[in-house]
């Protein structure tokens, strides 16, 4: 039955009680009576209870769809709101679930392709970087030895200076590359690419503890590429963000598929609202299908999960 003729036939039934209540035994005298006024004033109290019930049960799966509008996370994929009622409150909660699903494929697809984009830029970047950069520096290195062999001694210890400033900015340089594009992932796979990355992190400030178990599942080129960049970013904001002095880094292979942990002992999230990074993260986990949860480690911190379902596992 339609929305406005359910609420129109309940607001019949209390006009028609009071209708009711008018026409039978009850008389109101001039002056009104006490017990008059009293079954008057109960009769009014019965029917706006019983208009506000009525009401409150037909209208209730729209506040249960309103609930659901104002919590709805397209980052978040969560249950539906449950159909109820009928009519239109039942063809509008549908309506409501097929949008919902429809704005999650095309965030995911839109967000596929802005990422692959990142991943060609970053390619881009890194390959000029090492090409045009490291080469131009590796050349101005090997001048300044040539120079330092020809001058005197006092010059020759400032470019000395000169030459280590230069190798520094060198690495510095290398460093950044291998960020933007892990070349060790596409040649060695993704055991050697997390065991490097750990090893990167790793210092007199950080110490990055690594578990991966041997027996991982075959994955695909773009799981893998989730993998990695969600255990780079969760270990940069340790290192930049949280304050962290341990970081733990494990992936197991699960009956479900593969399982990312990253854990530290930083300061924790505190309600702090998501950054960019985060929202990077879940949009990559999305892409693949992998569930991610960030949250408070059990002994203090941050630990950040991402499941890869077996069904994304390459075959």
């Amino acid at each position: 039955m339609p929305l406005f003729w359910r609420i129109f036939l309940l607001n019949a039934v209390v006009l028609i009680g009071a209708t009711a209540l008018l026409l039978g035994p009850v008389t109101v005298s001039t002056p009104v009576l006490l017990t008059e006024a009293a079954v008057l004033t109960g009769g009014l109290a019965a029917m706006l209870i019983a208009n506000g019930l009525l009401l409150r049960i037909g209208l209730a799966p729209l506040q249960r769809l309103t609930r659901a509008m104002t919590t709805t996370d397209l980052l978040r994929p969560g249950t539906r709101p449950a159909v109820g009622g009928h009519g239109e409150v039942a063809e509008l909660i549908t309506t409501f679930n097929t949008m919902l699903d429809r704005l999650e494929t095309e965030r995911a697809a839109s967000a596929g392709r802005a990422l692959s984009a990142q991943e060609a830029e970053r390619h881009r970047i890194a390959q000029e970087l090492h090409d045009e950069i490291g080469q131009t520096l590796t050349a101005v290195l090997l001048e300044l030895k040539r120079v330092a062999d020809r001058v005197p001694p006092a010059v020759r210890e400032e470019l000395h200076q000169v030459q280590e400033t230069t190798r520094a900015s060198l690495d510095e340089i290398r460093r950044i590359a291998r960020r933007l594009r892990p070349g060790v992932l596409e040649e060695l796979g993704l055991t050697s690419a997390l065991k490097a990355l750990a090893n990167e992190f790793t210092g007199s400030a950080l110490a990055v503890r690594r578990h991966i178990d041997a027996d991982l599942p075959p994955l695909n080129r773009d799981t893998e590429l989730v993998l990695y960049r969600v255990a780079q970013e969760s270990l940069t904001n340790a290192a930049r963000h949280a304050g962290a002095r341990r970081v733990e880094l494990t992936v197991r292979h699960t009956p479900a598929g593969v399982e990312l942990c990253v854990r530290d002992d930083g300061r924790g999230i505190n309600g702090a609202p998501e950054g960019a990074g985060i929202s990077g993260m879940r949009e990559r986990a999305l892409l693949i299908g992998a569930g991610l949860s960030l949250g408070a480690a059990p002994d203090g911190g941050t630990e950040v999960r991402l499941n890869v379902p077996t069904s994304h596992r390459s075959h």
